[in-house]
């Protein structure tokens, strides 16, 4: 068998599956960030005034 068998995505959907990877990949950071400023406001402004 040669390395040419099997299904071939075509370039529109190689760009729909780019835009979907990015798409979740911004949704991913975005939980991050709010994760993190959530546990922040959590945490309260003592958490920076403690020592290292």
């Amino acid at each position: 068998m040669s390395d040419d068998d099997g299904i071939r995505p075509t370039e529109e959907q190689k760009r729909r599956q780019r835009k979907r990877s990015i798409a979740i990949g911004l949704t991913i950071a975005g939980l991050i960030l709010l994760f993190y400023v959530i546990t922040l406001v959590k945490m309260g402004p003592a958490v920076l005034n403690r020592p290292l």
